[in-house]
């Protein structure tokens, strides 16, 4: 599936991806390819986007996920490369 992750300033990431665990602002939310159309707020916390070749990390405040096509999109008021 195709994730872009973006934040105010700039485009953080756009890339393939296998899984993606999000903050959502009610709990962790866990997507996989051919997830169906979903949409939620995020909240604050780490944002892992699973590759073949490993992870990339990222803390995410505030913002919304939306999944649709097996495409995710993650607009967030706060995005720093690297976990919590």
């Amino acid at each position: 599936m195709r994730v872009t992750v973006i934040s105010p300033e700039r485009a953080v990431y756009d890339g393939d991806a296998t899984a993606v665990v999000v903050p959502a602002y009610d709990g962790k939310v866990g997507i996989l390819p051919r997830h169906a159309p979903f949409m939620t707020l995020l909240g604050s916390g780490e944002l892992v986007v699973r590759q073949e070749s490993g992870a990339a990390t990222f803390t995410v405040r505030g913002g919304f996920l939306q999944v649709r096509n097996d495409t995710v999109r993650i607009v967030a008021e706060s995005v720093h490369q690297g976990g919590s």
